[in-house]
């Protein structure tokens, strides 16, 4: 379930487009969201990454008021993507853009601070008028995603019930990571991360990590 999040402390109304930057691995997304924000005048696209690394590195310097943040990058779970682009652009907001309306990952991204998620197949008025309302400073939940029009909730679909620990971890495992490498990011005894991962295995049916990652792909999950 998308958890709920305080109520927003909105801004006063500003001069001048709000400032976009879109980080996602498709070039046709990048070039889609341009063509969808052409011509309205609130909005403007002031640059785009494909990956979080790459998105890192250059948003200190272009300073966005919003941005896109795609779920599933190449290089990053989206709850530490999410966290790592607030630390380094704390005056942005961040709206995740996605196609899976079900992926246990969105959860994380929220927790993480993202202010809010779109379906990548938004229309265009909406998706201006999503941009303009979290720059405001509003949380904008795609409404698809809600069950009610105020409401921060959502029902996640996890076919083999994976905690979110258990997801993250099956998520860093599917990165290329060790055990050591996920005990030090995320700040647990190796012992905790092999506990967390052996039940993700479990629970998955998977006789060992390359097999897990194949039974999470199959599921959706990854």
């Amino acid at each position: 379930m998308l958890g709920p999040r305080m109520d927003p402390v909105l801004s006063p109304p500003r001069a001048g487009p709000v400032r976009v930057f879109v980080v996602d691995d498709h070039p046709v997304v990048v070039q889609g969201v341009s063509m969808l924000v052409r011509g309205d005048t609130r909005v403007c696209v002031v640059g785009d990454a494909r990956s979080a690394g790459d998105a890192l590195r250059v948003l200190p310097e272009v300073q966005p008021e919003v941005i896109l943040l795609d779920l599933r990058l190449p290089d990053m779970l989206a709850s530490e993507s999410t966290r790592r682009i607030r630390a380094a652009v704390p005056g942005a907001r961040i709206l995740v853009f996605t196609a899976h309306s079900e992926h246990p990952a969105l959860q994380l991204a929220l927790d993480a601070g993202a202010h809010g998620a779109l379906l990548k197949d938004v229309a265009d008025a909406d998706l201006v008028d999503a941009i303009v309302r979290t720059a405001r400073g509003e949380n904008v939940l795609d409404p698809r995603l809600a069950r009610g029009p105020s409401t921060w909730k959502t029902t996640v679909k996890n076919p083999v019930d994976l905690t979110r620990r258990e997801y993250e971890i099956l998520r860093r495992v599917a990165m290329g990571e060790t055990n050591p490498e996920i005990a030090q990011a995320l700040r647990l005894s190796r012992n905790t991360v092999k506990t967390y991962l052996q039940s993700a295995l479990h629970k998955l049916g998977a006789r060992n990590r390359i097999d897990a990652i194949v039974k999470a792909g199959q599921a959706g999950l990854l």
